[in-house]
C-alpha cells in the first residue's frame, strides 16, 4: 500500500515523534498530504511545535522515502500504522498513541481482549520474582496475554512465567529492531518472536535504546493492557511511571505486596495507600478486571494416560521433581521411567526444566 511508505518515512525521522505525526495526520486527514505539506500550511495547525516543524522540513529534504521503506522490508519487520484495522484498539484510545507499531511475531496468537501488563524493578528481589510466579501460575493455559517491557528483572520474569505456563506474551522494547537490549535477553526475544507472542516497538529499526525512550515505551506497555500489576517498585522507578500512566489511561492498577524492609517496595505501598488493588492470588486480578478463567481446551487424546503415566503425573501434582526423585517414589526402573516421561512430554502434559527437573503443564 503506497500510503504505508509515508507512515514509515515519518517514523524514520528521529527529530519528530508520534504526537507530531498524528497531529498532522488528523489535521490533513491523509498521511501523504500531511507528509508533503509546506511550512505555511503547518502554521495553521494549533499547538504544532514550530521547532519540530522546522526539523521535519529539513529532514524531509534528504529523506528517500522508498529507501526508508525498503530498509524495513529488508529486515523482515512487519508493522501496523495508526490507520490499520489491526492496530490494537486499546492502544489507539490512549493519549499520544504510536503512529507506527513495528513488530515481530504473529498477531494472530494474541488475544487483545485480555491483556495484562506486569512491571517492576530491574533489580528485582527473589521474593518479588517468587511472589509473581505464585500469582500468575494459576492463569496457566488461559487466553490471557502478559505484556511487559523485555527489560531485566521483573519484565524478564513475567515473560518467562507466561511462556512456562502456556500464556502468550507481548514484549515492548525501547529501540528499533537493530538492537537487543539487554543483550542477555536475546534468547527470550527469539522465543517470543518464534512461538510465544509478539514484540512491539514504535521505533524505526536503526533507533538506539536511548535513556529517554524507556519512559516513552512504558505508555505502550500500559496502553495495550486492561490492567497493570506492579510486582516491585521504588519511589524513583520506571515501574512507578507505568503505574501512573495506567491510572491516566483509565486502566486498573494492581500491586503485589512485598517486604516493608525492601526499598523497592516503597512505591508499592504508596500505590496501595492511594487505592491500587492488593493482589495476592490470580483471582484478585480476574475479579478486578471482570474476567472469567477460561482454560484453553486440551484434547482428550493427550489426557488418555496409562497407569504408569498417571502415576508419574500424580507425583508432579504439587511441585517439580528431579528424575532421581521420580524414580525413587515411582519404583520404576530407569528405562520405564524415561519412556513414560517422554510420552508425557510428547503429549504436552509435562515439561523438562532446569536440567533434569520435570514440571506439570496441564
Amino acid at each position: 500500500m503506497l500510503k504505508n511508505k509515508y507512515w514509515i518515512a515519518f517514523s524514520s525521522i528521529e527529530s519528530i515523534d508520534s504526537a507530531f505525526i498524528l497531529r498532522l495526520f488528523n489535521y490533513f486527514g491523509d498521511i501523504e498530504t500531511a507528509y508533503r505539506a509546506n511550512e505555511r500550511e503547518f502554521q495553521n495547525i494549533d499547538g504544532l511545535s514550530v521547532k519540530k516543524s522546522q526539523n521535519f522540513v529539513e529532514a524531509r529534504k534528504n529523506l528517500d522515502i522508498d529507501k526508508a521503506f525498503a530498509e524495513v522490508e529488508k529486515r523482515g519487520i512487519k508493522f501496523l500504522t495508526f490507520e490499520d484495522e489491526n492496530y490494537p484498539q486499546m492502544l489507539k484510545e490512549i493519549y499520544n498513541p504510536p503512529a507506527v507499531l513495528y513488530y515481530k511475531g504473529d498477531l494472530s496468537r494474541i488475544n487483545f481482549n485480555k491483556t495484562l501488563a506486569v512491571v517492576g524493578s530491574r533489580r528485582a528481589s527473589t521474593y518479588a520474582k517468587d511472589a509473581l510466579k505464585l500469582v500468575l501460575k494459576d492463569l496457566k493455559n488461559t487466553d490471557i496475554t502478559i505484556v511487559s517491557g523485555l527489560a531485566s528483572g521483573i519484565d524478564t520474569t513475567a515473560h518467562n512465567i507466561a511462556i512456562e505456563n502456556g500464556l502468550k506474551t507481548i514484549g515492548v522494547i525501547a529501540s528499533g529492531f537493530d538492537y537487543t537490549y539487554p543483550a542477555a535477553n536475546k534468547h527470550l526475544y527469539d522465543e517470543i518472536e518464534r512461538e510465544h507472542g509478539v514484540i512491539f516497538t514504535e521505533y524505526y529499526p536503526t533507533f538506539e535504546p536511548l535513556k529517554y525512550r524507556f519512559p516513552q515505551r512504558n505508555r505502550i506497555v500500559s496502553g495495550l493492557s486492561y490492567g497493570t500489576v506492579v510486582a516491585e517498585a521504588s519511589f524513583k522507578s520506571g515501574a512507578l511511571i507505568t503505574a501512573n500512566l495506567t491510572l491516566e489511561q483509565g486502566r486498573e492498577l494492581m500491586c503485589i505486596p512485598g517486604l516493608i524492609t525492601n526499598p523497592n517496595t516503597q512505591g508499592i505501598y504508596k500505590l496501595l495507600k492511594n487505592g491500587a488493588t492488593l493482589v495476592t492470588e490470580s483471582d484478585d486480578i480476574l475479579t478486578t478486571l471482570g474476567w472469567e478463567k477460561k482454560q484453553k481446551e486440551v484434547s482428550q487424546a493427550s489426557l488418555f494416560l496409562s497407569v504408569e503415566e498417571a502415576k508419574v503425573l500424580e507425583l508432579l501434582e504439587v511441585e517439580e521433581k528431579t528424575f532421581d526423585e521420580l524414580q525413587a517414589r515411582s519404583k520404576m526402573d530407569i528405562e520405564t521411567l524415561l519412556m513414560n516421561l517422554t510420552l508425557l512430554e510428547l503429549k504436552g502434559i509435562i515439561k523438562k526444566v532446569d536440567g533434569d527437573r520435570y514440571k506439570r503443564e496441564v
